[in-house]
């Protein structure tokens, strides 16, 4: 039997929690639109995942959380995601409520934009309401994007104006503290013409039986000639059915690169998908991720280009070990016109136990001639080659197998830019391969 994933909160709901984060009109009514249409709407179809039974539904949608006035005030677990002896530009959402943010004077004198999002509909409504659903994604692309549009319950808003350069990374942290709190969570991410950030997220629970749900839309744009690198560490506890959405669009010489460290206990399906829609524009989508026990989890690398000389590189490495099961697509595809496009990817599952289950499927679509494409794909056990060869040099089995999963992996892990963000992803793999 199909778990019921019909809307659990009605229209009068939807307008008050409106009304209680004083949204602008037009917000509230698209919130209307999206619940409308949820119903009418089918379900994604990951490829080779059935996520008939999965729940998508049974979640609480507002919580509150306390703010601190210093980042020293974090538990231990969560303070060691962030420099707490430096001034960061952060923003750290405690059960979808502002707990804490700063943004450097020095940036907001530049017009930098940097804060959760019912502040930027507030503030800035006009600018978000030019970015929001429109490019990237679509409401009403399937019943989890409308449901997503109706119950969005925190955020975070990023604009950097023209030439710009922005030197230290932003990062923002999501800590799901209630552990029956759905996270409903949309990021925006822009960079205008010839400006350039680094920006880094975490998510963070410890549902470890309380069932709930994160239903995260992303969306990443990169006006002409800015580059925009975007990592983040997603550590749902097992708790959480997780769909995560995350788009990129890309136009004239600007460039997207993504590291994504997909560390979720529990069930996930991931979409990310960058369009390069201007000539010369570029993206590296580069993921990792270890499954264990007995979660599902389905990941999708898509790479669309449409500007001539584009260029999309995807890399996917997973380490599966217990009963875990993952799919890794990589999908390039070269639209007509994308005269000298490069789509090159890559996908690997490393398999730690006989119980595990690997599949790493290659796409490439291309629609013009004068291209270039290519992949490559494998599934397989730790080299027996390698571990000889270390365990000849007098090191021990078990930390041979621990060393070449690390050099497996480490080519998104060195990419995290946050020393205390790379260190934790680290510590996160190290927990979940031993």
């Amino acid at each position: 039997m199909a778990v019921e994933t019909k809307l659990p909160y009605e229209e009068d709901y939807v307008k008050a929690f409106s009304a209680k984060h004083n949204e602008p009109e037009w917000m509230s009514k698209f919130r209307q639109q999206a619940l409308e249409v949820a119903d009418t709407l089918e379900m994604p179809t990951p490829d080779k995942t059935n996520i008939s039974k999965w729940n998508f539904s049974a979640f609480k949608h507002d919580a509150e959380g306390e703010p601190i006035s210093s980042l020293k005030e974090l538990p231990n677990d969560i303070q060691v995601f962030v420099d707490v002896e430096k001034d960061n530009n952060i923003v750290l959402l405690r059960n979808q409520t502002t707990a804490y943010k700063n943004l450097s004077k020095e940036l907001a004198d530049k017009g930098v934009i940097f804060t959760d999002m019912f502040t930027a509909l507030e503030n800035y409504p006009e600018l978000v309401q030019r970015y929001y659903m429109k490019d990237a994604v679509s409401f009403d692309e399937h019943r989890l994007t409308a449901l997503h549009a109706a119950l969005m319950n925190g955020g975070v808003f990023v604009y950097v104006p023209k030439n710009v350069v922005v030197e230290q990374p932003l990062q923002a942290i999501f800590w799901q503290e209630d552990v029956s709190l759905g996270l409903f969570n949309h990021v925006i991410v822009v960079a205008e013409e010839n400006s350039s950030l680094t920006y880094v997220e975490n998510y963070i629970s410890h549902n470890k039986e309380e069932e709930t749900v994160a239903n995260v839309v992303t969306e990443v744009i990169a006006h002409d000639n800015a580059s925009i690198s975007f990592g983040s560490v997603d550590n749902f506890a097992h708790g959480t059915t997780v769909y995560m959405n995350r788009r990129g669009v890309v136009y004239r010489d600007a460039k997207i690169e993504w590291a994504l460290g997909q560390m979720n206990e529990g069930n996930t399906v991931s979409d990310n998908t960058t369009h390069l829609i201007g000539d010369n524009s570029y993206s590296y989508a580069k993921t990792v991720s270890v499954g264990r026990g007995d979660q599902i989890q389905n990941f999708t690398a898509k790479i669309v280009n449409y500007g001539k000389q584009s260029e999309g590189l995807i890399l996917q490495h997973g380490v599966m070990k217990d009963h875990a099961s993952s799919i890794f697509n990589g999908i390039g595809k070269i639209e007509h016109g994308g005269t000298k496009a490069n789509a090159e990817q890559e996908s690997r599952v490393l398999m730690l136990s006989k119980h595990a289950r690997g599949d790493a499927n290659p796409i490439l679509l291309i629609d013009e001639d004068d291209v270039t494409a290519g992949h490559a794909a494998s599934v397989g056990r730790v080299d027996p080659v390698q571990l000889y060869y270390l365990m000849s040099r007098g090191i021990s089995k078990q930390e041979a197998e621990r060393l070449v999963i690390h050099g497996f992996l480490a080519p998104v892990v060195n990419e995290i830019p946050i020393q205390a963000v790379r260190e934790q992803l680290t510590e996160v793999i190290e927990r979940k391969v031993y």
